[in-house]
């Protein structure tokens, strides 16, 4: 965890929220210059930092408000760090907590270099990214849809559908495999809404290829040259990371990608792990299926796997794996460089 050591005159702490804003603004000996709860209105924030806006750094909790006012103060040159939900325990874990007291709190925070930083990220790839994050949204949705088909099947004791209805090919005629009037309808609205999810879902992968290839065309290649992370993988791979130059070391990122479980130890003796969800869930699920359609095909990752698996069990044996493509994903990114076919030996020792 990186925390905030810059050193200002004025340290301004936002308790943010949809309709209201809480303020406060120390000064570099700890005294409170302001104390006040605004509309979360651009102009009356302006307004009321305008006497100290010179040398202001302005903090604020990672909710899901915050892009507007990272947005506002990068345009008025005001510095904006964002804290990290999870670790700011002194917001959450006080005796008293309201908005007047959290607000105080960030800014002291913020002043005492102990303020947990979080990634707060431009502006420019943020809705992209939010539009992919919808796109596997609505793919949930349309896997619901076609697991509540598959499971009416069983339900009912009817014959097994002998086709992938994932395909719109199998899907002709599905309706008439249900006698009844009342399941055969519930089945016609599913296949309904698949179809329009299929529609809905070619449309915004097509839209959000060509916004990577505006964005940085040579890391959405660059990923795509790793056996096993196809369009999709890609895409949530490259705008999750962004700019692999913020990860100072590879143990980071594998960090921030959940793919290592730090171990929590105390005067020499381990005690498990701890952290596990701390990160990014989107990493984690992308190097996961990376994983699984890295050793389809794949010879001499599969005789590496099988060692694994002898060792360490099934499922370990793919987290070994998805750690290894991340390292893998790492310094190739760092270092610019298409992947050359992964064997055994790479996956052994990625350096």
């Amino acid at each position: 965890m990186n925390f905030y050591t810059g050193v200002h005159p004025f340290y301004c702490g936002v308790d943010l929220h949809a309709s209201t804003m809480y303020l406060c603004i120390l000064d570099n000996q700890g005294q409170t210059l302001l104390h006040k709860n605004l509309r979360t209105e651009p102009d009356a924030f302006l307004k009321a930092i305008e006497p100290f806006q010179d040398g202001l750094v302005v903090g604020v909790e990672c909710v899901f408000c915050w892009y507007w006012l990272a947005d506002l103060c990068r345009d008025e040159g005001i510095d904006f760090i964002l804290g990290h939900a999870l670790y700011m325990k002194a917001v959450h874990g006080g005796k008293t907590k309201n908005d007047r007291q959290d607000a105080y709190t960030i800014a002291a925070l913020i002043r005492g270099g102990t303020f947990p930083l979080a990634y707060a990220y431009p502006p420019h790839w943020r809705a992209t990214r939010d539009l992919l994050r919808r796109r596997n949204h609505l793919m949930r949705k349309r896997a619901e849809l076609l697991s509540h088909t598959q499971n009416t099947v069983t339900q009912y004791n009817l014959p097994p559908l002998r086709k992938n209805i994932s395909r719109k090919k199998h899907r002709e005629g599905i309706a008439a495999h249900f006698p009844d009037p009342q399941v055969r309808k519930s089945i016609e609205i599913n296949l309904s809404l698949i179809d329009h999810y299929d529609e809905l879902l070619r449309e915004v992968e097509l839209h959000l290829t060509q916004r990577a290839k505006i964005h940085d065309a040579q890391m959405f290649y660059l990923l795509r040259s790793v056996p096993g992370i196809g369009k999709i993988l890609a895409l949530v791979i490259m705008y999750e990371i962004h700019d692999v130059s913020r990860f100072a070391s590879v143990q980071d990122f594998a960090s921030y990608a959940r793919l290592v479980k730090p171990s929590r130890t105390s005067a020499g003796k381990r005690y498990g792990t701890s952290g596990k969800k701390i990160g990014s869930a989107h990493l984690k699920w992308a190097f996961s299926e990376a994983a699984q359609l890295f050793l389809r095909g794949n010879e001499p990752a599969k005789k590496y796997f099988q060692r694994l698996v002898s060792k360490y069990g099934k499922g370990k044996a793919l987290s070994v794996v998805a750690h290894k493509l991340g390292r893998s994903v790492y310094f190739m990114l760092q270092r610019g460089e298409r992947c050359e076919p992964l064997s055994e030996s790479c996956l052994s020792a990625t350096k």
